[in-house]
């Protein structure tokens, strides 16, 4: 494997149209490919609107298996661009039981598995407690063609286990498909703090483990009903704040892309950085793994 990756990011509108998503983003596969993409990375749930800003039996109709219809045209794909794509698919598992997944498919190996967000969030308009049971196939790591890699969900990006349990399987790129934005009544009064805050801890997770971090985003505004004339306008609805990029094991950006356009952007990653970053700050060397037993409790009360 060449110490040299080049790193695909495909920040996408997503319209109501799920054909209509699936071409666009194998669109952007193959113009990320067409820049010499290695590893392809799409939004979290491309293929439609963010549907968990309102609570809906509707969109379970949308859910598939995984591997399952998506993953089966786009295995071929990746073979013939010779890519590894990371595409975060709705999954049906079982009647009633759904999962927010992302699949790995390598053009060598086809399909080579999935991760299930772990972490699944409830706050006004990210509702996806509703829609997703918690992963329960733990952190993963891959070894593909082009390179050792990590996958992970949107709101897992807020938390460092996450990424340091990702990180010890050897990923030496962690990848998030992901989809936030704005409230709009709310975009004035914290939204940069709201999107520094994003960036600052995906750049974290970074330094933290020595190793690349991308972020996929989408942009645009979704509107709670895309029949309301007015939602834009009015705020009813989620304005994604794109913004995707990509940060070096020091915290640096490799790559971003705008927070209002949709963009395809390719990166090259030297992963003797990596080597250099850890030999520079040995974090992995000097943790204390002797010491950290209580993280798993919930929390540690004070003594009384």
């Amino acid at each position: 494997m060449s110490e040299a990756t080049r790193i695909g990011l495909v920040q996408m509108r997503m319209s109501p149209d799920a054909g209509e998503n699936l071409d666009k983003a194998v669109r952007g596969i193959r113009e990320a490919a067409g820049q010499g993409a290695d590893v392809v990375c799409l939004p979290e749930l491309f293929l439609t609107p963010y549907f968990c800003k309102t609570e809906s039996t509707e969109p379970f109709a949308w859910a598939e298996p995984v591997p399952g219809p998506t993953t089966e045209k786009l295995e071929p794909l990746a073979r013939e661009l010779d890519v590894v794509i990371i595409a975060s698919l709705f999954e049906r598992r079982a009647r009633g039981l759904y999962h927010n997944t992302a699949a790995v498919l390598d053009g060598v190996r086809g399909y080579v598995g999935k991760y299930r967000k772990m972490h699944i969030p409830d706050d006004p308009l990210y509702y996806e407690k509703y829609y997703f049971a918690p992963g329960d196939l733990g952190f993963k790591a891959w070894h593909t063609s082009k390179g050792d890699l990590g996958v992970l969900v949107c709101w897992d990006q807020w938390y460092p286990e996450a990424a340091r349990l990702t990180a010890l399987q050897g990923a030496e790129v962690l990848f998030y498909p992901t989809a936030i934005g704005w409230h709009p009544a709310e975009k004035a009064s914290h939204g940069e703090a709201q999107r520094e805050a994003w960036i600052t801890a995906q750049r974290a997770h970074a330094i933290a483990n020595g190793c690349y971090v991308v972020a996929v985003n989408r942009t645009g505004f979704e509107p709670l009903d895309y029949a309301d004339p007015d939602a834009e306008a009015e705020g009813r609805g989620i304005e994604f704040w794109g913004s995707s990029f990509v940060a070096a094991p020091d915290g640096t950006f490799v790559v971003r892309a705008p927070e209002n356009e949709e963009a395809v952007l390719v990166a090259e990653v030297e992963l003797g950085a990596i080597t250099e970053q850890r030999h520079g700050w040995p974090f992995l060397r000097d943790r204390r793994v002797d010491a950290y037993g209580p993280l798993t409790a919930r929390f540690l009360d004070p003594p009384r």
